[in-house]
């Protein structure tokens, strides 16, 4: 497979030229929408292997070191659900990352700290004047490398987009457990296993 390390061609930021790939391509879709898995293939691998995706990619997405391959809606990912459902989920050899967008209300830390239960919590979420709607992407490489972006409801523009390699650390940790060593033939095996929903990003 391809390695993507420190002797490696992939330039440095490649991994975030494909977060903000994603965060435009899913914010094209509005809010509210789902959760949802992307793999990220090496453009390269990916054009040698399938060379009439040349015609369809740009210019512009040729040149791009990873290509984002849609794997649809990531059913249970709900803030309770998540890291099970990605849990479930293993990459076959020709995939060097994995993406996931997701949306969630974010309330001030001392909002949640103060919250006695789970409903009461889901409460302020829906009342506290000063929470966030935003969508988060989180992405992540085989080899550790990792990169989030975030929007804001209030604020969604693209020139407003909040990135980083820090932004999204415990979405961006729970993203690695699909590169975890499981049992082969896992059922939850995507890209080339059992997810019908994949195509490349316009």
């Amino acid at each position: 497979m391809h390695e993507v390390g420190p002797d490696s061609t992939i330039p440095s930021d490649a991994l975030g030229r494909a977060v903000i790939e994603i965060e435009r391509h899913v914010s094209s879709g509005g809010w509210d929408q789902p959760a949802q898995l992307f793999a990220l293939v090496p453009t390269a691998e990916l054009l040698a292997a399938e060379p009439q995706l040349a015609a369809e990619l740009g210019a512009d997405d040729a040149s791009q070191p990873f290509t984002p391959v849609a794997q649809g809606e990531l059913p249970g990912g709900d803030d309770e659900h998540l890291a099970d459902a990605l849990a479930r989920i293993e990459w076959p050899d020709g995939v060097s990352g994995c993406a996931v967008a997701v949306e969630r209300i974010v309330l001030p830390a001392s909002t949640e700290s103060g919250a006695d239960s789970d409903a009461e919590l889901a409460r302020l979420a829906g009342s506290d004047p000063r929470r966030h709607e935003v969508r988060m992407v989180a992405a992540v490489l085989r080899d550790g490398d990792r990169f989030g972006a975030v929007r804001l409801r209030t604020h969604d523009e693209d020139s407003a987009v909040l990135t980083g390699v820090d932004l999204v650390p415990t979405l961006c940790q729970v993203l690695s457990l699909t590169f975890e060593p499981t049992t082969a033939g896992s059922p939850g095996s995507v890209l080339g296993g059992t997810s019908d929903n994949e195509e490349k990003l316009p």
